[in-house]
């Protein structure tokens, strides 16, 4: 079974300092333990600081590891959805693990993470997350979700289960085949955020299975990742909800959700206007204006469903 490692990268010098070399002796474990071939793809979404210049410097230790390094840079910004199926395009790795610049592996998460392949079902991987929020260690990688007042509502799972509705996109395993039957990350949420949740939703309606995997161990520094450095808290919100309802409009397939979405529309403007919400409602607009791209992926993704949205 052969691996690639793909690393999305936006502004992350420091990051890459940190835990390219992590990346490394995790690749070399697996490589060594497993006997796999392993490639790691670092992929610069136009970074204006010196990342490509941190990851050229790193190429010796690379060999050293008997590991193949690919340096990829797009020519203009595109979103994280964009990078990533690029990234994955010129993998060559039967599975694909994706991990953000401001993930750090443990040096045997792999192994874990990719017994699971095994199983022709499976379609993806998720690691624990060891968050650190304000401070705090906050174990993630689990999440759940239930449609309530016509969105899907996500949070949180606890982590004494393997069932979870979505593998992170920066930090999870995925079948390469597979997602390129899925046609990967949907580019509508670019620039970012929902397009982890919607891939999985997907693979899930299709029959497949989404796992996570306790023992294979980051720890994940979400505060120090590319949005928060580059957006603004009111735009990251803006987006947030615009690919919201992208995600409702794109695959909510059962008449009731659809009634119900339609029906407490009114209420989360009136509630939106009372509390000065206006992300919310620019964010609606922004989705309303992509409404004939989101029919028109909708129409792609539905052909391969066999479950409701009640059986997900």
């Amino acid at each position: 079974m052969n691996i690639s490692i793909i690393i999305t990268n936006y502004n992350g010098e420091e990051l890459l300092k940190k835990n390219l070399p992590k990346v490394f002796e995790a690749a070399k474990y697996c490589q060594e333990a497993w006997d796999n071939q392993i490639e790691i793809i670092v992929i610069d979404d136009c970074s204006e600081d010196k990342s490509i210049e941190i990851v050229q410097s790193s190429k010796f230790k690379v060999q050293s590891y008997s590991l193949k390094l690919k340096i990829i840079k797009n020519e203009k910004n595109l979103g994280f959805s964009s990078t990533v199926n690029r990234g994955v395009k010129e993998a060559i790795g039967d599975i694909v693990v994706l991990l953000n610049t401001d993930v750090t592996p443990e040096r045997d998460f792999l192994k874990p993470l990719l017994s699971h392949f095994k199983e022709d079902k499976v379609f993806a991987v998720g690691c624990m997350d060891k968050s650190i929020e304000d401070s705090k260690t906050i174990l993630r990688g689990r999440g759940i979700g239930k449609w309530q007042r016509g969105f899907l509502v996500h949070a949180r799972g606890e982590v004494d289960k393997t069932n979870t509705l979505w593998v992170n996109g920066g930090s999870g395993a995925f079948r390469k085949s597979t997602w390129d039957k899925l046609k990967g990350f949907d580019e509508l949420y670019n620039p970012f955020y929902w397009e982890d949740i919607d891939l999985s939703y997907r693979a899930i309606k299709s029959g497949l299975k989404v796992l996570f995997e306790p023992k294979s161990i980051v720890t994940h520094e979400h505060e120090k990742g590319a949005i928060k450095g580059a957006y603004s808290p009111s735009q990251i919100k803006t987006v947030a909800y615009r690919n919201q309802f992208i995600f409702v409009w794109k695959n909510a397939n059962d008449l009731s959700l659809q009634f119900l979405h339609v029906l407490w529309l009114p209420y989360h403007f009136v509630k939106a206007f009372a509390s000065g919400e206006w992300t919310f409602v620019l964010g609606f607009f922004q989705a309303l204006v992509r409404l004939p791209k989101v029919i028109k992926s909708r129409n792609n993704s539905i052909k391969y469903f066999t479950k409701s949205d009640r059986q997900v």
